[in-house]
């Protein structure tokens, strides 16, 4: 059948010079043989240029009927741009009873055509200009509110603010800080004003979460992106740990440690994947998709590191064997800070008496912190310390001296956070006595007033005092080191040498400390009892 159908062929949208199209009437190609998007600008082309009329040109003489006869330039003037005349054939292109063809009637053929020939001039008054200029207004618009929203997303982002508020409504007093600093940055702009907030659409205004998600995906995509052309196809760390979101979906964290090229050593967050188990399968198949996402190769691999929680052992162990199946070279390295509290946690507890002191603690934290009333007492009892010995020039100010403090609780998997927590307690002792005294005799939870009593009782022991000076001596040193392990510019050898001289003070305690350690808790238990109340 479509041998039967006659096709028409479609010009070529070429490029074509419009101030190279030829002016003699002669020489010019049909309308027709010009794209269908090119014919408007070959005609106005044309009708700026004006008709081809060459008044200085000698016209040739023609018989006709027995008389020469010739073009007459006055024809030029009396019909206009309606008349041409070709140089190139020697003849004028007009109609035979030109007079009769242009008529009087303003519907006339020539008045009809000339109208058309004003519309087409006039451009920016045509329906396809109004739309193309509709369509650049809408188009600049858009890009207004769209850079407006990256720019909001950007500065969130940066400073890792949440985006959304649980009320978005226009009642709302506060619509989330997207919203809320995309109205500010409207406030400070009029263009913004006038475009997002006055003006936008209802379907496109680029507020909604998903468009704030898309710019969210997008910067990820930005930055990891970055990270691996960083990379630059070479070798690098992996290191993996878990962690648990708010609604309890198990999450996997990957970062990449590598050297860039400057001989820099540099760790970048690539991102959190969620995993539906922490197997060491479902791990493996998590870091292979990733891997696959961004073209990256295991066998570049050459170290992975995990934290080695209790929890997670037997799980990245499992890890660690089937990377080194892929990469010989992925040796595996433990954190040594994280190392560390592993090692002093677990000595501290296999004995007993340390054992029971830092559970006294924790009772005593949990005595102390359960109400915001009992945490007001102590630091309203410190402040009042701190304002005496101020005025008696006992203690001294400055930047960052003298702040409100208070118990820290510790973190199981942060073992020197207990440092910290005992260093607190020894400060404001005399302040956590009267708060438990407090709570033994006014406190109306009997339970509470037990558990302060068992504490108090448990104050006025030596073991009490011993132990916590012991402790302090001893995670004081491990706390020093572990600090020292966690610095970016730490090498090697520096690390081994802090070892070693962690270890000789240890071991110099062991040796002939004690009796210094004894005299220290003795004072310690005589200027307190001078102070109890």
């Amino acid at each position: 059948m479509d041998r039967f159908v006659v096709k028409r062929k479609t010009p070529p949208s070429d490029d074509i010079d419009l101030d190279d199209l030829p002016w003699d009437p002669a020489k010019r190609k049909r309308i027709i043989s010009y794209h269908p998007n090119q014919r408007d600008e070959v005609r106005r082309k044309y009708l700026i240029r004006g008709p081809c009329q060459p008044r200085g040109h000698r016209f040739k003489q023609t018989a006709i009927g027995g008389v020469l006869r010739r073009c007459n330039l006055k024809w030029f003037d009396m019909y206009g741009d309606w008349l041409e005349y070709s140089v190139e054939n020697d003849k004028a292109f007009w109609v035979a009873g030109l007079n009769q063809h242009v008529g009087s009637d303003v519907n006339s053929f020539h008045n009809n055509a000339k109208r058309k020939c004003e519309y087409l001039m006039r451009q920016g008054q045509s329906i396809k200009h109004a739309l193309h200029k509709q369509s650049d207004v809408v188009k600049n618009d858009y890009i207004i509110r769209l850079n407006a929203s990256i720019d909001v997303s950007r500065h969130l982002l940066h400073q890792g603010l949440p985006f959304r508020d649980h009320d978005e409504s226009d009642e709302s007093a506060n619509r989330g800080n997207f919203l809320e600093l995309l109205k500010y940055t409207a406030g400070q702009n009029e263009v913004v004003k006038k475009v997002v907030l006055n003006n936008a659409p209802k379907n496109n205004q680029m507020t909604s979460p998903p468009i704030q998600k898309d710019i969210v995906h997008c910067f990820a995509e930005e930055v990891t992106k970055s990270i691996i052309e960083e990379i630059d196809n070479d070798v690098f760390g992996l290191l993996v740990d878990e962690s648990t979101d708010v609604s309890y979906k198990e999450q996997m964290a990957v970062v990449f440690r590598f050297v860039d090229k400057y001989g820099i050593v540099k760790e970048r967050f690539v991102g959190v994947i969620h995993v539906k188990e922490t197997s060491s399968l479902s791990l493996k198949c998590a870091i292979d998709s990733l891997f696959a996402m961004y073209g990256l190769s295991m066998k570049k691999v050459r170290g992975q590191g995990y934290d080695g929680a209790s929890n997670m052992k037997g799980e990245f162990n499992g890890l660690r064997s089937l990377v080194l199946k892929e990469s010989s070279s992925a040796y595996y390295v433990h954190c040594f800070a994280h190392q560390l509290q592993l090692v002093v946690m677990a000595v501290a507890k296999k004995h007993f008496e340390v054992g029971e002191f830092f559970d006294m603690i924790s009772v005593l934290l949990n005595v102390v912190g359960a109400s915001c009333k009992i945490k007001d007492m102590i630091r309203e009892n410190y402040r009042k310390i701190v304002e005496e010995g101020i005025n008696n020039g006992e203690i001294k100010t400055g930047t960052g001296l003298n702040q409100e403090i208070s118990l820290q609780r510790p973190g199981n998997t942060r073992w020197g956070s207990h440092y910290k927590t005992l260093l607190r307690l020894v400060e404001l002792f005399s302040y956590v006595v009267k708060v438990l005294e407090y709570i033994q005799d006014e406190c109306t939870d009997s339970t509470k007033r037990q558990q302060a009593y068992g504490i108090l009782k448990y104050f006025h022991t030596f073991d009490f005092v011993f132990y916590l000076h012991l402790m302090l001596f001893v995670m004081g040193l491990t706390e020093s080191l572990s600090k020292a392990l966690q610095r970016k510019n730490q090498d090697i050898l520096n690390a081994i040498s802090l070892v070693e001289s962690t270890k000789s003070q240890l071991q110099k305690l062991r040796d002939d400390g004690w009796d210094a350690l004894w005299l220290k808790s003795v004072h310690y238990v005589s200027k307190v009892t001078l102070g109890w109340s």
